[in-house]
């Protein structure tokens, strides 16, 4: 019983919480006045909370990509650099607008378009994997440096995204999306809580569903368990690799288009603020379960926030929330070998017995 998986996580969660209070003791903050800081920006406003409810939704959104391509036996690592062609082509199609454009289109063109973006930036190294047999771990990886400079040339190059300088201080960024373009707020009171939030949960309903229910999600399983096997009954590994990737690619191209459909609505260097190797993070810990990818995405969305208010209100590092993170993320990731292992050597015994 003391190895059931979620008493073992529920240890982790501590030890990696009295890491970070021991971090805090050494920047100078006392256990009582870190735990009220990280309280408060976790939950201590409506704007807190709505913010923490944001950074959920990008998580769910990069992670459920990334759970479809581990389906079929691919690590998508290149999360950033897919939600950066996703920003730069939701921009792109939200700053072209019309100011009478139903805002129903407008989101729905802005998060097509950064779909698109996302979807294409993943195919290269999909095609590369399927035609080449090259890793791709590698080449999303990478790819993700590309994409962040490409961002950082749209946003400063006058004939592409950036916005007309009006003073030498005009910071290098796009204009800002036309009213169309931009996601409607949930309603919640004095809340930044976008509509992303609903369509991160639609989708990870709709993969859960995918994955666990259709004929599809039994063939990406089969192609990630033996692609051997999976030719010999006459299922196209490679299409099904190549598929499985681009839509990871466009999931998190989504995220990185309602990043800039969010206010302030612009495109701007360093925008996707690293949730796109959080996201993966959030994958690999969920292991598969839609389940485990909302409840992850949520824990980590709200400690994002929380080091901020670190940071602001006792001046701990925010990077503290991030080495807590790691902890629980190797605590985590070895308690679910220990677990499996103590499993399979149960199950041995149980056979010679």
């Amino acid at each position: 019983m003391t190895r059931h998986p979620l008493v073992v996580g529920f240890a982790a969660l501590v030890v990696a919480a009295v890491v970070g209070l021991a971090l805090a003791f050494t920047a100078g903050a006392g256990p009582a006045e870190t735990s009220e800081a990280l309280f408060d920006g976790m939950f201590g406003s409506p704007f807190a909370v709505g913010t923490s409810l944001n950074n959920a939704a990008l998580l769910m959104l990069i992670a459920a990509g990334f759970t479809i391509a581990y389906r079929a036996g691919l690590v998508n690592v290149g999360g950033e650099g897919q939600m950066c062609l996703g920003g730069i082509c939701a921009t792109a199609v939200g700053v072209s607008l019309p100011e009478s454009f139903p805002s129903v289109l407008g989101v729905s063109a802005v998060l097509i378009a950064a779909a698109l973006g996302g979807a294409a930036w993943a195919s290269i190294a999909a095609y590369l994997k399927v035609r080449r047999g090259t890793s791709e771990i590698i080449t999303t990886l990478l790819l993700n440096f590309v994409g962040l400079a490409a961002v950082v040339l749209v946003v400063h190059e006058p004939a592409l995204l950036r916005q007309p300088m009006t003073s030498s201080e005009t910071l290098p960024q796009s204009e800002a999306l036309r009213e169309p373009g931009q996601v409607a707020l949930l309603g919640l009171h004095k809340s930044p809580a976008t509509i992303a939030l609903i369509i991160a949960l639609v989708a990870v309903v709709a993969v859960g569903v995918l994955l666990q229910r259709t004929p599809t999600g039994l063939k990406l399983q089969s192609v990630g368990l033996s692609p051997t096997a999976s030719r010999r009954l006459g299922i196209s590994v490679q299409a099904y690799r190549f598929g499985s990737l681009t839509v990871a690619g466009a999931f998190s191209g989504v995220a990185g288009g309602l990043i800039v459909a969010t206010a302030p609505f612009v495109l701007a260097e360093g925008f996707s603020s690293g949730f796109g190797f959080t996201g993966l993070v959030v994958g690999l810990l969920a292991r598969g379960s839609m389940t485990a990818v909302a409840c992850v995405s949520l824990l980590l969305g709200f400690l994002v926030s929380g080091g901020i208010n670190l940071q602001l209100a006792v001046g701990v590092p925010a990077s503290t929330v991030s080495v807590v993170e790691s902890v629980l993320i190797i605590l985590i990731a070895g308690a679910s070998i220990w677990t499996t292992t103590t499993v399979r050597a149960r199950t041995k015994e149980a056979v010679l017995v």
